[in-house]
């Protein structure tokens, strides 16, 4: 279902304006961190070291996408964009958290990883209503020919540590996930893949699956994704009412639409104030409960950036409440070992506080 640009040199995502024209080796699937002076007129062409066979590098993280164009993350899962053995629901918790492959249309396509977004509740109902998705910020890297407006792809396979030698995604490395954007690094727990994704957020996920509403495509039991506030278009500036802002159309997206049907109730577990990397933050979990599928718990969990405490990072994440799906607590986990990026520079497009 996916057409993708072919492997070799493109112009440099991440290139900067004041510095000499360079190009990026696209392996087929993501950017590398091989890198040259621009040639004019030159051919794709290897780089010096053999780009790493498919399913090598993390793939980009959000829910099956249609012809919306894909949005930032967040919704990534976006799914992306984590079930626990808390409460047993009536029916199993499910997580829409689709692992989606980008699609890399030449000429203009998918440029992230998660589009998620869906009007929120009046509050008092448990019904989540229908989601939109968000267009790609401004300044992320994205894969060759994307732009904003590109249409996702779908049916993706879930990627792995890279092979001996070959190069891995920015930031994959070290048991963490950089967000180069956002200058924060999301830890990869055992039986985990995570990376930078081609929009330049942390993603990670586990257990990939055929998704139950349509087995073409791919979900996942867990996931865990970043994003900007600002990409996100949350409206809200303190990191509290972000992450209430936030957590109906993380679960709209997560769980939400054709994939797993209507979310047909929720219940809050948590909304709570908590430290992640050094910053004062906030989180608000729920478990939903699906019309198909498994239910799942959502968790939209937000916090200033350490390189830009005037910019929110909020972190989504989605876990299916099944026995082969993760425990709840890799939540937890993932949140006390998110850390400030050593090589991430400034701060991202969070939304200023």
């Amino acid at each position: 279902m996916t057409q993708v640009t072919p492997p070799g040199w493109y112009p440099d995502p991440g290139q900067k304006p004041e510095g000499p024209r360079t190009e990026r080796w696209w392996d087929g699937s993501v950017w590398t961190e091989q890198t040259r002076a621009a040639e004019t007129g030159a051919a794709p062409g290897p780089p010096a070291y053999a780009p790493a066979a498919p399913g090598a590098h993390p793939q980009a993280y959000g829910y099956p996408q249609t012809s919306q164009p894909p949005g930032q993350f967040g919704h990534p899962g976006y799914p992306g964009y984590p079930a626990y053995p808390e409460p047993k629901p009536k029916r199993g918790l499910k997580i829409a958290i689709a692992a989606v492959v980008a699609v890399v249309v030449l000429g203009g396509i998918v440029g992230g990883v998660y589009a998620l977004t869906s009007g929120d509740g009046d509050g008092k109902s448990d019904r989540a209503d229908s989601s939109s998705s968000p267009s790609a910020p401004p300044g992320l890297p994205q894969a060759p020919g994307d732009g904003p407006g590109g249409n996702g792809g779908s049916g993706g396979t879930g990627g792995s540590g890279g092979e001996s030698g070959a190069p891995q995604a920015p930031g994959s490395g070290d048991g963490f996930a950089a967000d180069l954007v956002n200058g924060v690094s999301m830890p990869v727990l055992d039986g985990w893949t995570g990376g930078t994704t081609k929009g330049g957020n942390a993603g990670v996920t586990t257990g990939p699956y055929a998704c139950p509403g349509d087995t073409k495509q791919q979900c996942v039991r867990g996931g865990a994704f970043s994003a900007s506030a600002e990409a996100l278009k949350l409206k809200a500036t303190g990191a509290e009412a972000a992450a209430k802002e936030d957590i109906s159309k993380n679960a709209q997206e997560s769980y939400g639409g054709a994939i797993y049907g209507k979310i047909t109730s929720h219940k809050e577990l948590a909304s709570e104030a908590v430290t992640v990397a050094g910053q004062k933050g906030y989180l608000v979990r729920w478990q939903v409960v699906t019309a198909k599928g498994d239910d799942g718990y959502v968790e939209s969990l937000v916090f200033p950036a350490p390189a830009n405490p005037k910019s929110l990072v909020v972190v989504r994440f989605g876990i299916d409440v099944n026995d082969k799906a993760p425990d709840v607590t890799s939540m937890d986990k993932i949140t006390k070992g998110i850390k400030k990026s050593a090589i991430a520079e400034g701060g991202g497009n969070g939304q200023n506080v």
